[in-house]
C-alpha cells in the first residue's frame, strides 16, 4: 500500500528490483540498488538520532546522493527540505535557520560557504558530505560536527536489523518542505504530506500515461515542485529517471539522445533554448512533451511539434501550494493553445468571486483548488497560511469539518466548456525563467547594498522569460550628480549577493519614485514608466 513517499520505491524495488531506476553521469541504480542505498542511509541517519519530524536539509546538484538523501529522510521519518543549489549562503542560511534543519546533506564546497554562519543555525547538529571523506571528520564549528555519506551508509549498513525498518506512520504525517517566493519578501515553506507526494506522483503520471518502458530527464530543480514531482511520478510506475545538471541546451539534447528519453518537461526559457538547436534523430525520440512554469509561446511551441511530431505536448499550470493543478489535454492545444486546461486526476479547480460564489463562464475569477493535493499550509506561519489556505462556502457542509482549499491569487476565465485561462495575478509577484520571485526581496537586497535611495522591482512581459525583472531607484541621498548615476555597480553588487535567476534584467534611475496617495510606491506608474 502507497502510504509514504518512499513506499513509490519499496514497490518497484520488489517488482522490478534489476530495472534501472535512478542515472547520473555515468552512474546507474537499478531499484534494488537503490532501495537498498536508501534503507542503509536512513540507518545512518536514525543512529544519528533523527527524530521523526526533524528537518532533513539537502543541499546539492542533482546526483545519485540527491534522491537518495530525500528517500532515506522520508524512510527515516524525518521531513526533507530540498534548497535549491544557486541559492546564494545568505539565502540558504534563512531556509536552514526558518525550518530548524537538523541535519544537512551537501558538498565540500557548499559547507565551506556556509560554515561562517552555523551560529545563526543553533538547531543544526550533523553536516554530511557526499564528496569529501577526508575533511569529514572536521569537528565543524561550534556544536555542528561533519560527517561523510560514505560513513553514513556504512553506519546504517552495520545496524542492527530494526533500525532498518521504515518509520511507522500515516499519510497526513508531513513529508517535505518545499521553499518559494512570498509576496512579502524572504522565500516561504510550503508543507506537504505524504499523500500530497504520494497521490499527485499517481496523478500526473496517470495523465502523462507514463509506465516502465518511459525514460525521463529530470532536467528541472528538484528544490521546484514540477523538479520533485519529475522522480516522484517516474517511480510511481516504475520508469528510469536521468538526471541532468545542464550548462548548455545541447548537453540536454546530448542525453536524450544517449539514453532514449521519452519524457521531458521544461519551463519556457528552456523550453526557447532547446527549440533553437539542432536535434539529431537519435535525440527525437520524445513520446510527449511537458510546459511548466509559464505560457509557451506558440511559435515556441509550433517548433517543438515540428521537431517531434509524434510526441504529445502537455500544456500544464501547478502551484507549490497545491503542486500540480490543471493540463491541457493534447488533443485541444489546436484549438485552445492559450488555455491552461481544466483539473488534473485527482483535484477540482474553481473559478470563485470575491465573495466565494462561482464565476459565470467568461467571468474572471480567482482559480482556487480543493482535493488531496493541497498542501498543509505554510512552516510556522499561521497567519499566511489563514490567508491563502482557507474552506470554500459550502452551505451544505455544516455536518463535517471545513476543507481547506487553496486560493491562488491568480486571476482565471473558464469558458462555456470548463477550460480555463491565465488572466495575471492579484499580487506583485514575478513569474521569470519559471521561478517565482517577491519583488521586496529584490529591492531589499538593493538597499542593502547602500547603492540605492529607493528601489522597487517590477516584472515586465517577456517573450523568452514570461517576465524579466526591471529594478527602479533613486540615486542615495546626497549623490552629487544623479544624472551621472552609473548602474553598472549596483548590478555587479547583485550579482554576488543574488541568483542568477533573480537578477535584474535592467536597471532604471528615476530622480524620485512616485507613489500612491497611501504612501505607497505606484507600481501602475511605474509600470508605464519600464513599459
Amino acid at each position: 500500500m502507497r502510504v509514504h513517499l518512499h513506499d513509490l520505491l519499496e514497490e518497484q524495488a520488489r517488482c522490478r528490483p534489476d530495472a534501472p531506476a535512478l542515472t547520473a553521469g555515468e552512474q546507474t541504480r537499478s531499484y534494488g540498488e537503490l532501495a537498498e542505498a536508501v534503507r542503509e542511509a536512513a540507518a545512518g541517519m536514525r543512529l544519528l538520532g533523527l527524530a521523526p519530524g526533524d528537518r532533513v536539509a539537502v543541499l546539492l546538484d542533482k546526483r545519485l546522493e540527491t534522491v537518495e538523501s530525500i528517500l532515506a529522510a522520508s524512510y527515516a521519518g524525518a521531513v526533507f527540505v530540498p534548497v535549491n543549489p544557486l541559492l546564494k549562503a545568505e539565502q540558504v542560511v534563512h531556509v536552514l535557520a526558518d525550518c530548524d534543519v537538523r541535519l544537512l546533506v551537501t558538498s565540500a564546497a557548499r559547507w565551506r560557504a556556509l560554515r561562517g554562519a552555523a551560529h545563526l543555525l543553533p538547531a543544526l547538529e550533523r553536516v554530511v558530505l557526499v564528496d569529501d571523506a577526508e575533511h569529514a571528520t572536521d569537528p565543524g564549528d561550534g556544536a555542528v560536527q561533519v560527517g561523510s555519506w560514505a560513513a553514513l551508509r556504512a553506519d546504517g549498513r552495520g545496524a542492527a536489523p530494526g533500525t532498518v525498518e521504515p518509520r511507522a506512520g500515516v499519510d497526513s504525517d508531513l513529508a517535505a518542505i518545499l521553499y518559494t517566493s512570498g509576496s512579502t519578501g524572504r522565500p516561504k515553506g510550503v508543507v506537504l504530506s505524504h499523500r500530497n507526494l504520494v497521490v499527485g506522483a499517481e496523478s500526473v503520471s496517470s495523465y502523462l500515461a507514463n509506465g516502465p518502458d518511459d525514460v525521463i530527464l529530470a532536467a528541472l530543480p528538484l528544490s521546484f515542485d514540477a523538479g520533485l514531482s519529475q522522480v516522484t511520478t517516474a517511480f510511481a510506475v516504475g520508469a528510469h529517471v536521468v538526471l541532468v545538471n545542464y550548462l548548455l541546451p545541447r548537453d540536454v539534447v546530448r542525453l536524450c539522445a544517449r539514453h532514449g528519453v521519452t519524457g521531458l518537461t521544461c519551463v519556457p526559457p528552456l523550453w526557447i533554448q532547446l527549440a533553437g538547436v539542432e536535434w539529431p534523430p537519435e535525440a527525437r525520440g520524445l513520446r510527449y512533451f511537458a510546459n511548466t512554469g509559464g505560457r509557451m509561446p506558440r511559435a515556441t511551441l509550433t517548433r517543438l511539434r515540428e521537431l517531434f511530431p509524434q510526441a504529445r505536448p502537455f500544456l500544464m499550470y501547478g502551484l507549490t501550494e497545491a503542486f500540480r493543478s490543471t493540463y491541457l489535454d493534447p488533443d485541444e492545444v489546436d484549438r485552445r493553445p492559450d488555455s491552461i486546461g481544466r483539473a488534473v486526476p485527482d483535484a477540482e479547480v474553481l473559478v470563485l468571486r470575491p465573495d466565494g460564489t462561482p464565476a459565470a463562464p467568461g467571468e474572471e475569477g480567482e482559480l482556487v483548488h480543493r482535493g488531496p493535493l493541497v498542501a498543509q499550509g505554510y512552516w510556522n506561519d499561521p497567519e499566511r497560511t489563514a490567508e491563502r489556505f482557507r474552506p470554500v462556502p459550502d452551505p451544505h457542509a455544516a455536518w463535517r469539518a471545513p476543507e481547506r482549499a487553496v486560493w491562488s491569487g491568480d486571476a482565471v476565465v473558464a469558458d462555456a466548456e470548463g477550460f480555463l485561462y491565465f488572466v495575471g495575478r492579484s499580487d506583485d509577484m514575478i513569474k521569470t525563467s519559471g521561478y517565482r520571485v517577491s519583488p521586496s526581496e529584490v529591492e531589499e537586497v538593493a538597499h542593502d547594498t547602500g547603492l540605492v535611495g529607493e528601489a522597487a522591482a517590477l516584472g515586465v512581459e517577456d517573450d523568452r522569460l514570461g517576465q524579466r525583472i526591471v529594478l527602479v531607484i533613486s540615486p542615495p541621498a546626497g549623490t552629487p550628480d544623479p544624472t551621472a548615476y552609473d548602474a553598472g555597480a549596483l548590478l555587479a553588487e547583485l550579482r554576488r549577493r543574488l541568483p542568477l535567476f533573480m537578477v535584474p534584467a535592467e536597471v532604471r534611475v528615476l530622480d524620485e519614485l512616485p507613489r500612491s496617495p497611501n504612501g505607497k510606491f505606484d507600481r501602475v506608474l511605474l509600470r508605464k514608466e519600464v513599459s
